[in-house]
């Protein structure tokens, strides 16, 4: 099926109508008032149906397949939200158009389709950075994080969770930034780091205190009953499972707390509550039957099973776990495998049956090493987005602060709302000047081609002082166009990634790596002739021929590139001119067959 985005034009700029404005203040709405957003984007969709008013109509249904997302079936919000699409289409709204597509994702990945969620948004990625203005784009990045995370890519989720919390704006107060506190405690527990994700729980109910969402808090609160009972705490989570069990349904009918019975049941059981740990699963038994999602139907397992051994029924205790063996080999996170296994272990081991209760046991043992490795690969990320963070809850404070100072006469309220404004702007500024100054290719990590072009001067000159050569190797993957074509832009993103981890590990300290564009890297090497590079590049070519990649049931192998290389012993007339001289050796290897290193003056090297 083929699943690229319509691409519609830009729609011209116009004044904004009533029902419109009403409509765009419902979206804002969505996280400080649920309630309040929906009630507000039905008014809008009754007028712009009145007047005929297609853009109105097409953010009021907007609105209303998010909450319908959020606190109803993923089926009427798909049908909702498909009803936005085609309105944006007629109003030719593409910001409209990717955030309905963005809903429609979400409610995929609820679906447990996690997949399939993650290539919808990938496709948008590009263009929705572009087009998307801050909360909207966080709301694409964090669905992207989302995906990642439920695929046990932490280190990728802490990297898109943190552009997202970039564009999250506390001065504006519209909640989006407390569903990112939320996510980023999520992931730290899937790591085991459940202090660090307590503090930034106690973090973002302070916040949700002031929202009108208990939708939110509610699951603010669920994360929470998690940390605490795997920090084997279960007491002290009581207080959070009877605030929960007292918030009320919402409009749709719907409990507040949803499918987390489950958790909550564990969490009771554990502190000998075990009537109120066998009424929450009661309670959790028909949302179980229902959903698709494997974390959630293991959870219940895992409380059926306690319940049943707290109770003394240990021949009863292990059905539920075997039932769900073999776990599915995607989308059940590591800690909740390592729950279900030490579960089972502990069952078999009670029933005296030593020999599965070991081997249940090395499984766990197993899983909370491979999740300590995930935490370290993901450190980095989780560090960088943690600081970002602590940046934007400072500038909270201080806009905060400035706002109660203002608070003495209404006239200078006004003057500082004005210098506020005029920060947020210049804020703005800074970090677009910043985000465009960057250095850094995004996928692959490597340099960009603006830092290539900045040190690549510099280098030529040293090296033609210092009388020693400075080699340009310019690398072109061969037939990646097709790898796009047939296996998607997921699997082109993976080959991209894996080669630039190929180049880190090969290259000298001293070498320059650089994504030169689409599938071309340029890697400058001092102290190096161009036959030394074609050498070296021969040697990158064999390992990457070598290499082979799977992916959900793909294999990518036989992969080649083309490659050109010079230096400046000679082309030393400029940059530019010794890169020419690169970029001309890889348009002769691609004559040739492709397959090869040529370096300049015609000397060319091949795999057999």
């Amino acid at each position: 099926m083929n699943t690229r985005p319509v691409r519609l034009p830009l729609r011209p700029s116009r004044p904004a109508s009533a029902a419109l404005r009403l409509a765009r203040q419902a979206w804002r709405l969505q996280y400080r008032d649920a309630a309040g957003s929906l009630a507000q984007g039905e008014r809008a969709l009754a007028l712009a149906r009145n007047h005929g008013d297609i853009e109105a109509e097409t953010w009021a249904r907007l609105v209303r397949g998010f909450h319908q997302m959020r606190f109803a079936a993923t089926s009427g919000a798909i049908d909702e939200l498909k009803r936005a699409q085609r309105c944006a289409a007629e109003a030719t709204d593409r910001t409209a158009h990717i955030l309905a597509t963005v809903g429609i994702a979400r409610c995929e990945w609820m679906q447990a389709k996690y997949r399939k969620s993650l290539d919808r948004l990938l496709q948008l990625r590009d263009e929705g950075l572009r087009v998307l203005k801050h909360e909207a784009r966080g709301m694409l990045l964090n669905g992207i994080a989302g995906c990642y995370s439920a695929l046990g890519d932490s280190a990728q989720a802490f990297a898109y969770m943190y552009q997202a919390l970039r564009e999250s704006r506390p001065a504006r107060g519209h909640g989006f930034d407390v569903v990112l506190y939320c996510n980023l405690a999520h992931e730290l527990y899937q790591l085991g780091d459940y202090d660090e994700a307590l503090r930034y729980l106690r973090e973002g109910l302070e916040r949700s205190a002031k929202l009108a969402n208990a939708r939110l808090r509610s699951v603010l609160h669920v994360n929470r009953i998690v940390c605490l009972t795997d920090l084997g705490r279960p007491q002290e989570a009581l207080d959070d499972i009877e605030l929960l069990l007292a918030l009320s349904t919402d409009d749709s009918g719907h409990s507040i707390a949803g499918a987390s019975f489950e958790t909550m049941a564990i969490a009771a059981v554990r502190a000998g509550r075990l009537a109120l740990g066998e009424q929450l699963l009661e309670r959790a038994r028909p949302q179980l039957a229902e959903t698709a999602v494997p974390d959630e139907k293991i959870e219940g397992a895992v409380a059926e099973a306690e319940l049943l051994r707290a109770q003394g029924k240990l021949a009863e205790a292990a059905a539920p776990l075997q039932r769900l063996l073999p776990l599915p080999a995607e989308g059940v996170s590591l800690r909740v495998r390592c729950l279900f296994f030490q579960a089972l272990a502990d069952v078999h081991e009670r029933l005296g049956n030593a020999s599965q209760a070991l081997a249940h046991l090395r499984t766990w043992q197993q899983l909370h090493v491979e999740r300590a490795q995930r935490a370290a690969s993901a450190r980095q990320q989780a560090a960088s987005l943690q600081t970002e963070l602590l940046r934007l809850q400072r500038e909270r404070d201080l806009i905060e602060q400035r706002r109660q100072s203002t608070e003495r006469a209404k006239a200078e309220l006004e003057a500082i709302n004005r210098q506020l404004s005029q920060k947020v702007e210049e804020v703005e500024a800074l970090q677009s000047a910043l985000e465009r100054q960057a250095i850094r290719d995004f996928l692959t990590g490597l340099f960009n081609r603006r830092h290539l072009n900045e040190v690549l001067p510099s280098m030529l000159a040293l090296a033609l002082r210092d009388g020693q050569p400075l080699a340009v190797a310019v690398i072109d993957f061969d037939h990646f166009k097709d790898v796009n074509d047939r296996h998607g832009h997921l699997a082109g993103d993976m080959l991209l990634a894996a080669f630039s981890r190929l180049l880190s590990r090969k290259l000298r300290k001293s070498d320059v790596a650089c994504r030169y564009g689409g599938e071309e890297f340029c890697v400058l090497m001092p102290r190096t002739s161009a036959a030394s590079a074609q050498r070296k590049l021969m040697t990158l070519l064999k390992l990457w021929h070598s290499a082979v990649f799977t992916r959900d049931g793909i294999t990518l192998a036989d992969n080649t590139f083309s490659a050109g290389v010079a230096d400046s012993a000679q082309v030393s007339e400029s940059a530019h001119a010794l890169l020419k001289a690169a970029d001309d050796c890889v348009l002769e290897a691609k004559r040739l067959g492709r397959n090869r290193v040529i370096a300049y003056e015609g000397v060319e090297m091949a795999l057999t």
